[in-house]
């Protein structure tokens, strides 16, 4: 059986805790960070700064990506 390759996006994005879960970064922090006319509040961006875990439903697409992590 040859080995597979791992997505070179997927490892830079999504790591594998001990208990198997997919981590990943939130969304949306990219840019309009200030809060002045159309940006996002200290709160909000505070929230984005955490990490959360992949959902169950794309966790077995992202595990084929990463199958070596």
């Amino acid at each position: 059986m040859p080995k597979i390759k791992t997505h070179s996006g997927a490892k830079k994005r999504f790591s594998v805790t001990k208990h198997g879960k997919i981590k990943r970064a939130r969304a949306y922090k990219r840019h309009n960070l200030n809060s002045s006319d159309f940006g996002k509040s200290a709160k909000r961006k505070r929230r984005l700064r955490k990490g959360t875990y992949a959902d169950k439903t794309n966790a077995k697409a992202i595990r084929q990506l990463i199958p070596y992590k």
